[in-house]
């Protein structure tokens, strides 16, 4: 193998940090010969309190602001791979990279958390609720319309600083985040797939690189887990099927059970009036299958949806 360094290209945060360490450990064990290094890189969706907090953002905190500086570094061969939560990635990449390896899913599901109320049905009509993800809003709204929602950013633990002092009554975040951070704590609620649909790509690491770089693909290789990497290709492509704005609130879940593949999506409007959902499955556990499944569910909530829910005039951020 000609690989002889690997620089990982990660934001700051703690959980992008752990994650990329995560990732670094796992090749070193699997190449004692390459030399594994992290470089931190400020991206557009690192918040800091001068930001302000002004506006709810794209999918847990708008899509593409938490990697345009990690592939603008890949381009220009500042490092050799990104490592991202998947969540926060576009559907389409820039011409030129990849996103073909993932790491083994964490668990998927949104968690509620408040200090004052143990769940979402002990909140009152006009609790103020913190999020900066239109999907959690959306859906929030979807179940509970008689709450207030305002803008809520920051990285986990600020955000369960912001939680304690009291700034609002509640908040979510993903159990994957809580998990890898230690933070999760057992006054919080963990929502149901079934009741509250996460995000696409919730709970996975994805590594990015450059296509031309066939060596690195290679060793990258051992750090794959296909189930999840299955799952990440339907739930992917019924994001990109969808085409949403960056204002569009949109939730899909792939799962591998009984030798089928099942997805479940769903798409809603902003204000929460309305929710469409989709739900479809395929006996094809592969890449191709998942991508046919996730593109032939994305078509038909698509279908069902107001044309211009789907409009990119909304600012991403």
């Amino acid at each position: 193998m000609t690989v002889k360094r690997i620089r990982i290209g990660t934001r700051g945060s703690q959980l992008a940090m752990f994650q990329s360490n995560m990732v670094k450990a796992a090749l070193e064990a699997h190449h004692s010969e390459i030399t594994v290094e992290l470089v931190e890189i400020r991206t557009s969706g690192d918040w800091t309190p001068s930001m302000g907090e002004t506006r709810l953002s794209a999918q847990e905190g708008g899509k593409g602001l938490f990697c345009k500086e990690i592939e603008q570094a890949l381009f220009e061969n500042r490092i050799d791979i990104g490592v991202h939560s998947l969540k926060d990635m576009p559907a389409f990449l820039p011409d030129g990279l990849v996103m073909n390896h993932y790491c083994r899913r964490e668990d998927p599901r949104d968690v509620f958390v408040s200090y004052k109320y143990p769940s979402l049905a002990d909140l009152p009509a006009g609790a103020v609720i913190g999020t900066s993800s239109v999907r959690r809003a959306s859906f929030l709204l979807h179940k509970r319309p008689d709450l207030k929602i305002v803008p809520f950013r920051g990285n986990v633990p600020t955000r369960l600083e912001k939680i304690a002092a009291g700034q609002v009554d509640g908040t979510f975040l993903a159990l994957a985040g809580l998990n890898r951070l230690g933070l999760y704590d057992e006054r919080f609620e963990i929502l149901p797939v079934a009741e509250f649909l996460p995000a696409c790509g919730q709970g996975i690491v994805a590594i990015e690189c450059r296509d031309e770089d066939k060596d690195l693909q290679a060793a990258l290789d051992p750090l794959q887990c296909v189930d999840t990497a299955i799952c990440a290709a339907a739930e992917r492509a019924l994001l990109a099927t969808l085409d949403g704005s960056c204002r569009t609130p949109i939730g899909g879940y792939a799962v591998i059970d009984g030798g089928k593949l099942h997805l479940k999506g769903q798409v809603a409007a902003e204000d929460g009036r309305m929710l469409w959902t989709e739900i479809g499955e395929t006996a094809e556990v592969s890449l191709d299958g998942a991508t046919a499944l996730g593109n032939a569910l994305g078509a038909k909530l698509k279908a069902q949806t107001p044309d211009d829910l789907f409009l990119e005039e909304y600012e991403c951020g």
